[in-house]
């Protein structure tokens, strides 16, 4: 495995990790369960915490773009995989597309 898709499997692996030990810490600490109303509400309690969410859903929203772009440029299988990942975690999905990709690259 190359170099750069390491680098970007272990980003998926800690963007994987690092967002979903706080989406679980926040549905089981703050007592919401499951509710994803809440957790977005939470998103925007302040001005900072709503320039970070908005910030990523811009990000997120471009990045899903850019991918069905490129996967289907490259030729990439399975799609929808990348789009079930970015509703798992932005942080997650983008750099796993970028893995993949370089292997596609590479073909070319």
């Amino acid at each position: 495995m190359s170099g750069k898709r390491m680098v970007f499997l272990a980003l998926a692996v800690a963007g994987l990790t690092a967002t979903w030990y706080h989406n679980l810490a926040f549905m089981l600490g703050d007592g919401v369960g499951l509710s994803l109303w809440a957790f977005f509400q939470a998103g925007f309690v302040n001005h900072a915490a709503a320039s970070l969410s908005v910030d990523l859903l811009i990000a997120a929203a471009t990045g899903v773009v850019w991918m069905s772009w490129e996967a289907r440029r490259l030729e990439m299988p399975h799609l929808w995989v990348y789009y079930l990942a970015t509703a798992i975690a932005f942080a997650f999905a983008f750099p796993l597309f970028l893995c993949h990709r370089e292997l596609y690259l590479r073909r070319g």
